[in-house]
């Protein structure tokens, strides 16, 4: 018998401020993204277990594209595994807008096709089940 907390999908969107480019050409490094994970991960474990839970290890993380300030990045967490106190969670941050200040200070656009720009399989552990 599956476990019904394989399969729950958790979504957030962030906006990634002009603040937080750190390289040339606006680009943010890849630790923003495994920050923007922890946080999804911990909703995870609130919907499927009652507690924010703790993240325990990263199997895989693949840097695909780059993240840039005045993007927004969809990040999504979908639980693969359910063990005894174990989740193992598959992430994607994806762009779907992308500013344009080529354009114009502000410009920005809705990417017609968007851009996976990490994954990454993680761990979570919960407390035992009382």
């Amino acid at each position: 018998m599956s476990d019904p907390r394989v399969g729950l999908t958790v979504v957030h969107r962030r906006y990634v401020p002009y603040s937080h480019a750190h390289y040339a050409g606006n680009l943010v490094d890849g630790a923003y993204a495994l920050g923007l994970f922890g946080d999804v991960a911990t909703e995870v474990c609130i919907r499927t277990d009652g507690d924010e839970g703790l993240f325990a290890a990263y199997a895989d993380v693949q840097f695909r594209a780059p993240m840039k300030a005045g993007d927004v990045l969809e990040v999504t967490a979908t639980v693969t595994r359910v063990g005894t106190r174990s989740r193992t969670i598959d992430f994607a941050a994806t762009v779907v807008c992308r500013g344009r200040p080529d354009r114009g200070e502000s410009a920005a656009e809705v990417l017609d096709e968007p851009i996976v720009a990490v994954t990454a399989t993680g761990t979570v552990v919960v407390p035992p089940s009382a």
